[in-house]
C-alpha cells in the first residue's frame, strides 16, 4: 500500500462543520482541522473540536488541530452602499475620522489609525489582495490621500497592504490573546500566529500560550515583507518558531506576485534545514470553491510544493465554504501520492558536510542515511516522547516511512503534520526492556506493513520518560 507521506490540512467552515462532512474529510485525508479565528464565535470552535476529535478516534486516525491568530489585519471599513466601483485616476481617501458606515467613491473610514504614519507619497497600497491599487499623493493628520491605478469593485472590510511591507502594526492583538486562551482550553495541538515581524512576535506568542498553560507548538506565518527581506530575517523567525506557514496571500500582496514562488521555495528549503515544519498555503485548489475538479495549474501548484518537500498543503476557503470540500482533500490526496512517486522526492544529499548539534538530531540523521542506503529497510521505528526526533528524521527526503511511537495524545496528535510519519499508541516505559522491540515489531505486523525478512530501524532512549534523550539506534531483522 502506497501511503501519502505529504500531509493536508483543511480549513473548517459553514460548509464543513456538520458531523457528517468532518468525518467525510477525515476519511478523504484530512491531516489536520484549521480553525480561522477570524470567523465564528469561540462556541462554534468548541463543537468543531469535538467533533473532530471524536470522529478521528471513531476511525482509529490522528488529527491535529491548528488554531490560527487573526493578527493585526489591517481593513478599510464600510461602505453606504455595501459596495463601489473605483475607477483609474480618480482619487480616493482613506480616513481616521470618517463614519464607519459611510463609505462612498471618493471616501472610506479605516480601521487602524496608525496608516497615515505608515504612509509616505509614492507609495503603493493594495486593497482586497491587490485587486484594486492605490499610490499615495499626499498625507496629513488625519488621512492618506491617494490616486487609484488599478480600479474596480471595492466592498466592505477589505484588506490593506503596502507594497514592500512597512506597516507597523504589532504582531498580536487584544482578540488574538483571548484566543490562545480558547485553544489552551481547547487543547488545540498548533496555534498559528499572523504577521510576524521579527523573531521576537513568536516569542511573545509563545510566552502568551505557555502562560495559557497550554502545550501548542507555534507556526509563524510568513506573510510580511519584512519577515523575507533577507535570509537572516527569515531565519531569525524560523528558529524561534515549530513550524512556519507560506501565507501566500499576503506576502504575494507586499513583495508582488512575479518574486513569490521563488520566495516560497526558499522558505521551505531554510524551514527544513532548521529541523523545522513548512506549510505551503492559500490559493492552493481555489477554483474549487465553485467545482468539483482543479485546474491544471492548481495540479502543478501543489505537486510543486510537494516536490520542494513541503510537510503540507493546505485549503482555506475550499474545504470552508466552497461547494466541493470533500472532493478538495481528495483531489489534493491524489496529487500529492502522484507527485511522490517522483524519484526526486525519495533522493537526500543527508547534509554532508554539516555539523550536528545534538545527540538526538545525530541519531536521527544517521538512521536516514541507513534507511535510505540500506535497500532492505521497510520502516523507521522511532520511540518519542515530544515527537522531534521523528520530525528531524522526517527533514530528510526518504521512501521509508517513519513511525512515530508515544504514549501522549498531544504527540500523537501533532506528528499527524510531519511529512512521511504516521503516529502509533505504544508505551515502552510499560515493557520489560528486553521485550520493547519486538513488540513495536509486532505493531507494523498486525497491519501487515511488515514481513519475515524485512529489516526496520528502531531509535529509542535509554530513559523512555525523557524528551530529547534519543540516544540508541538498533538495525533489526523481521522475523
Amino acid at each position: 500500500m502506497t501511503r501519502r507521506r505529504t500531509k493536508i490540512v483543511a480549513t473548517l467552515g459553514p460548509a464543513s462543520s456538520s458531523p457528517e462532512k468532518i468525518e467525510q474529510l477525515i476519511l478523504a485525508g484530512m491531516d489536520v482541522a484549521r480553525l480561522n479565528f477570524s470567523h465564528g464565535e469561540a462556541e462554534d470552535h468548541r463543537q468543531r473540536v469535538q467533533l473532530v476529535r471524536s470522529l478521528a478516534e471513531k476511525h482509529g486516525r490522528y488529527v491535529a488541530i491548528m488554531g490560527d491568530l487573526q493578527g493585526p489585519k489591517i481593513r478599510i471599513a464600510r461602505f453606504r452602499n455595501t459596495r463601489v466601483t473605483l475607477a483609474a485616476g480618480q482619487p480616493f481617501t482613506l480616513s481616521n475620522q470618517h463614519p464607519a458606515e459611510e463609505g462612498d467613491e471618493t471616501i472610506v473610514g479605516i480601521d487602524y489609525p496608525s496608516l497615515v504614519q505608515d504612509c509616505h507619497p509614492g507609495d503603493e497600497l493594495l486593497l482586497d489582495d491587490g485587486r484594486v491599487v492605490l499610490v499615495v499623493e499626499n498625507v496629513d493628520e488625519y488621512a492618506v490621500h491617494t490616486i487609484v491605478t488599478v480600479g474596480g469593485p471595492l466592498s466592505n472590510n477589505k484588506g490593506i497592504n503596502r507594497r514592500g511591507g512597512g506597516i507597523s502594526a504589532p504582531s498580536l492583538t487584544d482578540k488574538d490573546r483571548e484566543d490562545i486562551k480558547l485553544a489552551a482550553e481547547l487543547d488545540m495541538d498548533y496555534v498559528a500566529v499572523s504577521f510576524p515581524r521579527y523573531g521576537r512576535d513568536i516569542e511573545e506568542a509563545r510566552k502568551l500560550v505557555e502562560e495559557a498553560g497550554s502545550q501548542a507548538w507555534i507556526i509563524a506565518k510568513i506573510e510580511r515583507a519584512e519577515a523575507v527581506a533577507d535570509d537572516r530575517a527569515l531565519d531569525a523567525i524560523i528558529m524561534v518558531s515549530d513550524g512556519v506557514m507560506v501565507a501566500r496571500g499576503d506576502l504575494g500582496v507586499e513583495v508582488g506576485d512575479a518574486r513569490l514562488v521563488g520566495i516560497q521555495k526558499r522558505i521551505i528549503q531554510h524551514a527544513r534545514t532548521h529541523n523545522k515544519l513548512v506549510i505551503t498555503a492559500t490559493q492552493m485548489m481555489e477554483s474549487m470553491i465553485g467545482s468539483p475538479l482543479p485546474t491544471r495549474a492548481e495540479v502543478s501548484d501543489v505537486a510543486n510544493a510537494v516536490l520542494d518537500y513541503t510537510d503540507a498543503v493546505m485549503l482555506s476557503a475550499e474545504s470552508a465554504s466552497g461547494q466541493y470540500p470533500v472532493e478538495a482533500v481528495t483531489a489534493m490526496a491524489r496529487v500529492c501520492l502522484g507527485a511522490e512517486q517522483e524519484p526526486t522526492t525519495t533522493r537526500s544529499q543527508h547534509r554532508l558536510g554539516e555539523t550536528f548539534t545534538r545527540c538526538d538530531e545525530t541519531i536521527a540523521l544517521a538512521t536516514m542515511y541507513a534507511a535510505n542506503h540500506f535497500p532492505g529497510v521497510k520502516a523507521i521505528i522511532s520511540l518519542t516522547e515530544s515527537g522531534h526526533t521523528p520530525l528531524i528524521m522526517s527533514r530528510i527526503r526518504s521512501g521509508v516511512p517513519i513511525y512515530c511511537y508515544t504514549r501522549h495524545a498531544g504527540t500523537q496528535r501533532r506528528a499527524a503534520l510531519f511529512r512521511g510519519v504516521y503516529t502509533v499508541a505504544f508505551d515502552a516505559a510499560d515493557l520489560d526492556p528486553a521485550l520493547v522491540s519486538d513488540a513495536a515489531i509486532e505493531k507494523l505486523k498486525e497491519q501487515s506493513l511488515l514481513q519475515e525478512g524485512d529489516w526496520i530501524i528502531l531509535t529509542k532512549g535509554d530513559f523512555f520518560s525523557n524528551s530529547g534523550g534519543t540516544n540508541g539506534m538498533k538495525i533489526l531483522k523481521v522475523n
